[in-house]
């Protein structure tokens, strides 16, 4: 079993910078994907980006050259670098692990508000 902890959310302004942070805690945990999802009101759950366990990412277009995913695989510590942040960008953003057995986890969440 994996436990994802979210935190570092919280209102930005647009153009400002927020990084957000998920921990990993558990029993035989050997991560091999990591990364970030994002739901706002009304719509459905996004992916956003991952990183692998060798730090191969993935970027959904729409965050591409704004948002940074890195990881610290000894730690267990996935991290989102948000900057230039949009009004559009407003969600509750979700943790995503996926351990060696292949089974998924999720965060609970933590609240982005992009809002001058």
């Amino acid at each position: 079993q994996v436990q994802l902890v979210e935190s570092g959310g919280g209102l930005v302004q647009p153009g400002g910078s927020l990084r957000l942070s998920c921990a990993a805690s558990g029993r035989d945990l050997i991560i091999f994907t990591m990364g970030w999802y994002r739901q706002a009101p009304g719509k459905p759950r996004e992916f956003v980006s991952t990183v692998s366990r060798g730090g191969s990412t993935t970027y959904a277009d729409v965050v591409k050259g704004r948002f940074t995913i890195t990881r610290d695989v000894a730690k267990n510590v996935v991290y989102l670098q948000m900057n230039s942040p949009k009004p559009e960008d407003t969600a509750v953003y979700f943790c995503y692990a996926q351990n060696y057995d292949t089974n998924e986890y999720w965060g609970h969440g933590t609240q982005v508000t992009v809002s001058s």
